[in-house]
């Protein structure tokens, strides 16, 4: 009997390796420092936490193994949380990683380390400076709720909402078990679309923020908001137009795949259409933007995307292709 287990066990080893099922592996090479820092920029010199742990989650959440740097990762952070819960940006000097920078965002940050968190086996919640850190988040994070519309602020600074970033926090709620968190998440689902979707204009506003209406729409925030709710399957209002996504695509797609060239590659976006089954939107993104890794322009988000599509079958569109 113990025989035929080894061979059983040896057959499904087998099966798995011919067969590409295996588990891939996050591979961050030149991101990631010995202390368990990652960096935005490969061989960079700024550390924004909230890229390190989209990505982390990302490649999570599709598959990958990354249990190499989510536990060292953790540990760096949490050793530099503020006493007040948040967290900085930090700069390298010389060897040493200081906090240079305030958060973009308090709201969505403390979000997307909470469902960090959350997401990591028991033994690394479990620690005592895990938990920790989790309650500080958590506190703060339910001071930045606004009773009046529903939704959360920016910071304690900054007093107004931000679309994108109550996104990021629906996504978080709408992810932990239970009877109740499923009705806070429906709640402020409706608290959202109440205050963002403008009716008239059938369009998300970016912001709380009054001026924002009055301002020139740019590829970001602007146009980037109307499709961020895909990312999180953020259901959309009822009179929002059916073919929703294929209509931001065939009005956007072409400023997406030139933002490379001048800003960063966009790869949540390549993401959303795999999502999507929009196979050649994703495959022309990896063909545009490929040639841009190792520069300025790709961040440790773009990289993980890329492994994510490589490790579905993904490959750049052939040169034949019409991408734009």
């Amino acid at each position: 009997m113990k025989r035929l287990i080894k061979l059983l066990a040896a057959a499904w080893l087998i099966l798995n390796a011919t067969t590409g099922t295996a588990t891939p592996t996050l591979a961050l090479k030149g991101f990631v420092e010995q202390s368990g820092a990652i960096t935005i920029l490969e061989t960079g010199n700024v550390i924004d936490p909230y890229f390190t742990l989209q990505t982390l989650l990302l490649a999570h959440e599709h598959g990958m193994d990354i249990s190499a740097y989510a536990e060292k990762w953790g540990d760096w952070l949490i050793a530099r949380q503020r006493p007040d819960g948040c967290f900085d940006r930090f700069c390298r000097t010389g060897p040493v990683w200081l906090g240079c920078r305030s958060a973009d965002a308090d709201d969505a940050l403390l979000a997307i380390w909470l469902k960090f968190i959350d997401a990591m086996p028991s033994r690394l919640r479990d620690k005592p400076s895990w938990r920790k850190s989790r309650d500080a988040a958590a506190a703060t994070l339910a001071r930045l709720h606004d009773p009046t519309r529903g939704i959360y602020l920016v910071s304690p600074v900054f007093q107004h909402g931000l679309f994108m970033d109550n996104l990021e926090i629906w996504s978080f709620k709408s992810s932990r078990p239970g009877l109740a968190q499923s009705l806070e998440a429906r709640d402020f689902a409706r608290a959202i679309r109440a205050t963002f979707w403008d009716p008239k204009s059938q369009r998300f506003l970016v912001s709380t923020q009054p001026e924002q209406k009055n301002m020139p729409a740019a590829f970001y925030p602007d146009q980037v908001a109307q499709i961020f709710p895909l990312l999180f399957d953020f259901a959309l209002p009822p009179d929002a137009d059916r073919n929703y996504y294929r209509n931001w695509m065939r009005s956007h797609r072409r400023a997406w795949l030139r933002q490379v060239r001048a800003d960063y590659a966009w790869g949540l976006l390549a993401l959303l259409a795999w999502k999507q089954h929009d196979s050649m939107s994703a495959q022309c993104w990896m063909r545009e933007t490929l040639p841009y890794q190792q520069t300025g322009h790709w961040t440790v988000t773009d990289e993980v995307v890329t492994q994510i599509l490589r490790s579905k079958g993904m490959a750049p569109a052939p040169a034949s292709t019409i991408c734009n």
